[in-house]
This record gives structure tokens, sequence and C-alpha cells, in this order.
């Protein structure tokens, strides 16, 4: 029986689809019903195109580095030629730490580029053909820091907060066009990004303790959000920055 998940039919592009969160999102879009490609560095993860088999679903691969926007103008054209691109997932991130004072430019100038230019210019790219056919998805993934500022990553608060920011820009312009835009902003995950939190007792304490849910999130977690936002559900929902933090910022 259909249900206002269903993704049957569906090809989403997912960047950093292959690891982390993003491999949470591709999995969760796989059981809704959704093709998958995986728009990153690195090569998807063998139970990744597993589980694409056991359902019946295609995982493709492209390679890219977004901090190139060079590559990522021929990576988006190459896809577009031979696919019709129903949701788009803006995952892929980084980050650097270092005190403000100290922050080096270039490793400023890196995270903006991937985190937030990378963002705009595929939602530009994806984006034209959605507004042509009046309809399609795009979900960004914002952070925490979208609203807080964090410690040691000015960079990467300052472009979290940019991509709510431009989430609900696009929105205004493209939501009476038949395209939803929203955003997704993660609480303190478990994965790779946080592994220096996770390694530190006394500041995964600190932590833990102001999580309502009692618990650190899941890529799992965020890959069911995808799926609604994604989906004939979230119809009517434009223009959100969703938190998916266990409680954190109701504490």
């Amino acid at each position: 029986m259909s249900t206002p998940f269903d993704l049957s039919g569906k090809t989403a592009a997912v960047t950093g689809g292959g690891r982390g969160l993003g491999l949470g999102i591709s999995s969760a879009l796989l059981e809704a019903g959704a093709d998958v490609i995986v728009v990153a560095r690195s090569p998807a993860a063998a139970e990744l195109t597993a589980r694409a088999d056991e359902l019946g679903r295609q995982v493709h691969v492209v390679r890219l580095d977004l901090a190139h926007s060079e590559a990522i103008a021929s990576a988006a054209q190459a896809v577009l030629s031979t696919h019709r691109v129903d949701i788009l997932v803006n995952n892929a991130g980084t980050q650097e730490r270092y005190p403000a004072i100290d922050f080096p430019l270039p490793a400023w100038d890196r995270i903006m580029d991937i985190n937030l230019r990378a963002v705009f210019q595929l939602c530009q790219l994806f984006g034209a053909p959605m507004l042509e056919r009046g309809q399609g998805k795009i979900v960004n993934l914002a952070s925490l820091l979208s609203f807080q500022g964090g410690m040691t990553v000015p960079a990467y608060a300052a472009s979290k907060g940019a991509v709510a920011q431009l989430t609900k820009a696009l929105c205004n312009e493209w939501a009476g066009r038949g395209v939803n835009v929203n955003a997704i902003a993660p609480g303190y995950m478990n994965t790779d990004m946080n592994a220096a939190l996770l390694a530190d007792p006394v500041r995964l304490e600190q932590l833990s303790t102001r999580i309502p849910a009692g618990r650190w999130g899941q890529p799992q977690d965020i890959g069911d959000v995808v799926v609604f936002l994604a989906s004939r559900a979230a119809a009517y929902v434009h223009g959100q920055v969703l938190a998916v933090d266990g409680g954190w910022m109701a504490r």
C-alpha cells in the first residue's frame, strides 16, 4: 500500500552520501523506494550497495571534490544528462578547529567553499530542472551552530548559519514554483566529524547531560527526517530549519 512517505520511482542525489550521516540518509532513501546517486570524494560503503541490491534499487557513485566549482558544474551536467533528479540532499561538509584569533584564512575559505558555496551551486544546478518541471525537493544540512556560536569553529558556525538563511531565501523564490527547500539542523551525532568530542570524556559528559533524549543521535535519525522532507507528506513544508537534536535546543 502506498503511503505519503513512499519515494518509489524517485531519484535522490546525496552529497557525501557514502559515509557518516550521508550513509544514514542514503540508506533511508533506499528503504523508502528511491534510487540514490552518491556524490562524494570516496566510494560508497559496500553495505549501501549491498542493501540497494536487496531492495532492487540502484546506487550510482559520482566522485567529486566539492571544493572546486568547475568540477561541480561538470559532474552535475553529467548526472542530469542521464538522470531525472527529484531530490537533492546537500549533506557534505567539513570543519576545522582553531581559536578564532588563530584561524587560518585558507582554512576559512575552504570551509566556506564546501559548506556554503557548493551548496548554493548545487541548488542552482539541480534546482533549475526542478523549477522547469514545477516539482522537486531540496534538503540542506544545517547545524545546531546555525543557531549557536560554538567554540573554536567560527568558519563552520558562519557557514551553517548561512546555509539556514540560504534555505529561507530559496524558499521565498521557489516555493510558489513547486520546489520545497528545507534544512535539517542535526544535534550531536555519533559520527567521525565528532570524534574529538566523543574521545574527550569531560566534554562528552558535559554535552550528553544536556540532551533530553539521553543519547547522541545516529545517522538513521537524520535519514528518516530526510525521507519525510523529501516525501509528499511534507508538501506544505517550506523554508524550515528543523532541529533533529534529541531536544538540545529546548533545554
